[in-house]
């Protein structure tokens, strides 16, 4: 548990000069997910983040520094940072999966970026998703036929989120609570109802009745999407009710009892709630099934590149914690083996595809910028998913016949500096409080990141042979939902006209 003096710290987090609240933010949905209305301006994040921490990114002012010589491939930018070589040589290095029985934030060690992004999210004693996570429920579904216009749904949202979270403090006040919602639970059951059309489509055209329909759903929240989509099954289609079967694989214990009584609901006998995580997965499956992975992606860990801007090298990012805690990173011409990977996969699956890099620019013009005065000797950052690659790989080896529908963010506005960069926030007296580092105390920031759909469709083609189709969220629930269900008396569409910044891929 962490000490008064801590969280004294945390308090004066907001008037941080790096922690400044997006002017976008509206205080009635600052607890929403990232996503564009139909006016595409941005509005509130997604996880909304965590309890009291300290001053966020660890780092250190120009003047409470010393000025000494610095590392041949630390980043150099205008902050100048302190020489730590030799603590850089001399500390061990350790991974996420080594950090996961560590009860105290590691100190005098070094990481790959992408573990520190996993401990920090994951670890099981201090990491951001093993707190006390609240995910909001509107109750009963909103009567979207009955509301005025987008903004009258603003409103009632807010006074439902206040309500929500009222009820929450009267059993436990935490003026730092985390509170975040999905759509699955601010357009039930609506939008549970359109991807189980898609399935039972897809599944009758090529499956029945040789094969059950059998659903997997990699974290699954408050259990609300399997329970909606289990309900519509049975009320419009009894003989492919009587094959299915739905299985969850939540790493999180306490969602795990959460999903489990929603499965009571009149499912327990077709629901299956492994605990574990899928990067554990070892069981193989080969029989057909349906994969929906609704808004995990943006929170797996990713890897950090910066290229010399003059040899167009790619260098590796790594975090180093000092004896205070402290961090800083590295940057090293030896890439590891996953990372080395990702980007030759990549080149060879999207050699066709535009998309942004840092190296997108002419020699010449970056030639330029990099040889002005106080220029940094390294491109902005480049942020791979090494974490999803993973994934795709576990789906290949141990799902060989799955079919995946996955929905995620390919923008989020308010990111960090770089290419595909996250979006670092907490959460404190029900505000939201954006930082521009990941570089953050563990456990105490949320860390999500963009999807780019492009790239990811040909990295998974590439490692699972299968063939897929990209949509916009607007157009693939165009294609399943009926407009009448979520339809306004203005004649906007609060399900299409949302989440303008997110995408749908499924596999063909």
């Amino acid at each position: 548990m962490d000490s008064p003096a801590v969280n004294g710290l945390f308090r004066r987090l907001a008037t941080h000069r790096f922690c400044q609240q997006s002017r976008h933010l509206q205080p009635v949905v600052c607890h929403q997910q990232w996503r564009q209305s139909s006016t595409g301006q941005p509005t509130s994040p997604k996880r909304t983040t965590a309890p009291p921490p300290p001053p966020a990114p660890r780092t250190r002012s120009r003047k409470d520094v010393k000025t000494t010589s610095e590392s041949n491939w630390q980043q150099r930018t205008d902050a100048f940072p302190e020489d730590r070589q030799e603590e850089f040589k001399k500390y061990p290095m350790v991974t996420a999966d080594a950090l996961r029985s560590r009860k105290e934030r590691p100190k005098r060690v070094k990481m790959l970026m992408r573990d520190f992004i996993e401990d920090s999210l994951y670890n099981p004693h201090y990491g951001y998703f093993s707190k006390n996570v609240s995910i909001f429920s509107s109750g009963a579904p909103f009567e979207f036929n009955q509301i005025r216009d987008e903004p009258e749904f603003h409103r009632i949202l807010g006074e439902r989120y206040t309500e929500f979270e009222d009820k929450l403090d009267e059993i436990e006040y935490n003026e730092a609570r985390q509170l975040w919602h999905t759509p699955t639970e601010l357009f039930k059951p609506y939008y549970a109802e359109a991807i189980a059309r898609y399935m039972v489509a897809n599944y009758k055209i090529s499956l029945f009745p040789y094969h059950d329909l059998v659903i997997y759903e990699m974290g699954a929240g408050n259990g609300t999407l399997m329970l909606n989509i289990l309900d519509y099954i049975r009320a419009t289609d009894p003989d492919v009710y009587a094959r299915t079967k739905f299985r969850i694989i939540e790493i999180s214990a306490s969602l795990a009892t959460l999903q489990t009584k929603a499965a009571s609901k009149g499912h327990a006998d077709k629901v299956e709630i492994i605990n574990k995580s899928i990067f554990d997965w070892n069981q193989y499956v080969p029989t057909p099934c349906f994969f929906l992975a609704m808004e995990v992606f943006d929170n797996f860990a990713h890897d950090v590149i910066r290229y010399d801007p003059f040899t167009d090298e790619p260098l590796q990012g790594q975090v180093l914690v000092d004896a205070e805690g402290d961090f800083y990173e590295f940057y090293t011409k030896q890439l590891d083996p996953v990372a080395s990977r990702f980007l030759r996969v990549r080149d060879v699956a999207s050699r066709d595809r535009k998309y942004a890099h840092p190296l997108q620019n002419p020699r010449w013009v970056r030639d330029l910028r990099h040889r002005m005065p106080l220029a940094p000797n390294l491109t902005l950052p480049e942020y791979i998913p090494t974490r999803l690659m993973h994934f795709f790989h576990i789906l290949s080896r141990h799902f060989p016949a799955h079919r995946l529908i996955t929905s995620d963010f390919h923008s989020l506005p308010n990111a960090t500096p770089g290419f595909n960069a996250p979006v670092v926030q907490t959460r404190y007296q029900r505000k939201t409080v954006p930082v521009r580092t990941p570089l953050v105390q563990q456990g105490y920031f949320d860390i999500l990141f963009p999807t780019d759909f492009g790239v990811m469709e040909d990295v998974y083609r590439a490692i699972t042979g299968r063939l897929t189709r990209v949509s916009t969220h607007e157009d693939f629930f165009a294609r399943w939902s009926y407009p009448e269900e979520t339809q306004m008396r203005s004649g906007e569409d609060a399900l299409l006209g949302w989440y303008k910044n997110a995408s749908v891929m499924v596999t063909v």
